[in-house]
């Protein structure tokens, strides 16, 4: 058999794995790469774009990434192949950075296909290997965020440093040994293509929350398979930036390791066993939501921007989007704040807001003297509780806020699942609720 011949029954068992796909444009980039490889030919980009794409001469790669895009899917899908049924393979094939051809490259001691080990459960899927190295940047570069945020803060006072720290919200998280993470709630965005496969626009469900979630959500709706595009994309809300900006000085001096993860890489097992505090918005709580409201006295209403008094029925509406739509300035927001007992005795810290200036407005009540104290004198000796706040605004400033109440939280049942009754508020409260 010839090296032609070799490489093609080589590329045959790559197409019957399935691992390209349904996409036409797939196929067709996979045929025209491996002829221009066995033609010896290295084309450029417009050439694969016109060739391959059927685009047409006035195609600007410079304005359209289609070409790089499908590159780097490419790229993956191999990565996919090799890393299970092509494991066995003495050659493998690969796309050398900024070129459009593949590269034959010779494994060294190619595994029997008897030997395959079958992976252990504990191993991730291939769609996570996937994510490694994205994930691996975006949290180099939101730990580069926090910095910037942290040094660009200017000092509080030692005093007031010192009062906060020593706050019973506080001082069990700082003055133990585990690691402490904090997660920002982030969220995933995936292209939306049209018949050309060219992406028009991305799309937010509240449902897909990571690459899996979209395999899945195509995986039980095929005729979005080919519409659906993972731009591994995510983003975080204005607000995240700004509040750890007031979070970070506090955690940073404690002698402690501090990581920073979104809510998209958190692991299940650091739920268990480390000290966490949550940044962001309601709606970015992710896999931590239904711990945070298995006892609480309040729920998320029919949307995000809605939070719920389960015992009143009061509902307390945020007015941030709408203000903006409708063009006013002033507007109501809605802050959120829990801590309670974790599975092993960690410490789990909520700072959240419907929307940005509650968000903000959170993390700066908790982390001053003034604000945290008048928190944890209405809490009283509660050590798991909620509170909730009316937080004022005007454009994307939080301009002041008051505590509406506060009830505590039963951090036994929220990990047993035992039933619990809907708390009253704490006594003290600040205000009545107003619904706005």
């Amino acid at each position: 058999m010839t090296d032609s011949e070799a490489l093609r029954a080589h590329v045959d068992r790559i197409k019957a794995s399935g691992v390209l796909g349904r996409s036409p444009l797939m196929q067709r980039l996979f045929d025209f790469l491996l002829e221009c490889t066995l033609a010896g030919k290295a084309p450029k980009e417009i050439e694969v774009a016109v060739d391959a794409f059927g685009k047409g001469a006035e195609f600007d790669v410079s304005q359209d990434a289609m070409v790089r895009v499908y590159i780097h899917k490419l790229r993956r899908k191999l990565e996919e192949f090799y890393a299970g049924p092509g494991a066995a393979e003495a050659v493998r094939l690969s796309i050398p950075k900024g070129e459009y051809r593949f590269v034959v490259e010779a494994v060294a001691a190619p595994v029997a296909p008897d030997e395959v080990p079958e992976p252990p459960v504990v191993v991730p899927p291939p769609a996570w290997r996937r994510w490694a190295v994205p994930v691996l940047v975006a949290s180099a570069l939101l730990n580069i965020v926090v910095l910037a945020v942290v040094f660009l803060r200017p000092s509080a006072p030692p005093d007031e440093f010192r009062q906060v720290r020593e706050n019973p919200v506080w001082a069990p998280l700082l003055n133990d040994d585990r690691l402490i993470f904090v997660v920002v709630g982030d969220y995933y965005i995936f292209g939306e293509t049209d018949d050309s496969m060219e992406v028009k626009r991305l799309v937010r469900e509240f449902d897909v929350n990571s690459p899996q979630d979209l395999q899945n959500h195509m995986k039980l709706n095929p005729d979005l398979a080919d519409r659906y595009m993972d731009m591994e994309l995510a983003y975080l809300p204005t607000a995240s930036a700004y509040a750890l900006r007031d979070v970070m000085p506090l955690l940073a001096p404690a002698n402690k390791r501090v990581r920073i993860v979104t809510m998209s890489q958190l692991n299940p097992a650091v739920i268990k066993s480390s000290d966490i505090v949550y940044v962001g918005y309601l709606s970015g709580l992710g896999m931590l939501s239904d711990y945070v409201f298995a006892t609480s006295r309040l729920s998320v209403g029919d949307s995000f921007d809605e939070i719920v008094d389960r015992g009143t029925k009061q509902r307390y509406v945020s007015q941030q989007q709408g203000a903006s739509i409708r063009g006013e300035r002033k507007f109501h927001d809605y802050g959120y704040f829990a801590t309670f007992a974790g599975p092993s005795g960690n410490r789990i810290i909520v700072i959240a807001g419907t929307r940005d200036v509650a968000a903000m407005h959170m993390a700066e009540t908790i982390t001053t003297p003034n604000g945290l104290q008048a928190l944890t004198a209405q809490a009283g000796k509660a050590t798991g509780f909620e509170a909730l706040y009316e937080v004022y605004g005007m454009d994307k400033l939080n301009l002041d806020g008051k505590l509406l109440l506060t009830s505590p939280l039963d951090s036994n049942s929220i990990w047993t699942g035992a039933p619990t009754e809907v708390h009253a508020s704490l006594p003290g409260r600040a205000a009545d609720p107003v619904s706005h």
